[in-house]
């Protein structure tokens, strides 16, 4: 038998084509149980937090908890298993990712300090964080990886000079405006700038003269033409992505 035999035919590598493979029907199997155990156990996670679900079905969210802790932990190990760089693969996104569906549920068993209610909390939250795993059964999700990696120095260029705005124009504001109107310090204004030029408008600072709310006009109109930004830039990557003739 040949190496190459040898290793088609071990169970290593049997696993490995239905964990990391789609082109079998064992693989595309794997792939839809473990699809919907990621979407069910966000949903529980979400569901753990109204309080009167909490109180009727507590036990039996904990016991569906630790059955999909399981899962999601064979899994892991699985995965480590059959890759041929394991430490590599832990490493990565997605190994990163499957670790931090796992933790939480762990780690509130094991830290000493878990019996606080904030950490608890906070751990039963971070499970939230298993949806990311779904990323991997996007297809397009690698192509749009690679576009913003691709785009990342153009984005850096735009959020400086974003930043630079939002520090100019709240350092205006704070000279224009007194502190009754809400502007009492220059982060503070610089806040308002924030939510101003995201078009957000909380309503809870607001400029009073004449020169601030002009100011404030201007910030808005500029916010909408700043939002499109990186959109296009965006945009022109993922086209050059799946035409690498195009021109952008």
């Amino acid at each position: 038998m040949t190496a190459s035999g040898h290793r088609e035919g071990s169970l290593r590598d049997r696993l490995h084509t239905v964990i990391f493979g789609t082109e079998t029907p064992a693989g595309r199997m794997f792939d839809v149980v473990l699809l919907w155990a990621i979407v069910v156990s966000v949903l529980l996670v979400m569901l753990e937090s109204v309080q009167e679900v909490r109180e009727h079905y507590g036990v039996w969210l904990r016991y569906a908890e630790w059955g999909f802790t399981a899962l999601f932990t064979m899994e892991y190990l699985l995965r480590l298993w059959v890759v041929d760089r394991p430490v590599r693969y832990a490493r990565s996104f997605f190994g990163l990712i499957d670790l931090l569906s796992i933790l939480p549920t762990y780690l509130a068993i094991l830290l000493p300090g878990a019996q606080s209610f904030m950490v608890i909390r906070t751990l039963r939250l971070l499970r939230v964080f298993r949806v990311l795993k779904l990323v991997r059964y996007i297809s397009e999700a690698g192509m749009l990886g690679r576009a913003l990696a691709a785009s990342r120095r153009k984005i850096l260029v735009f959020l400086l000079a974003v930043i630079s705005l939002v520090i100019v124009f709240g350092t205006l504001m704070y000279l224009i405006e007194t502190p009754e109107a809400g502007f009492t310090s220059i982060p503070r204004s610089i806040y308002w700038a924030i939510v101003t030029l995201t078009t957000v408008g909380y309503g809870d600072i607001a400029p009073q003269t004449w020169l601030g709310q002009f100011m404030a006009a201007i910030i808005m109109i500029l916010g909408y033409a700043i939002i499109a930004v990186p959109t296009g830039i965006v945009s022109a990557e993922m086209a050059r992505a799946e035409d690498p003739g195009v021109e952008c």
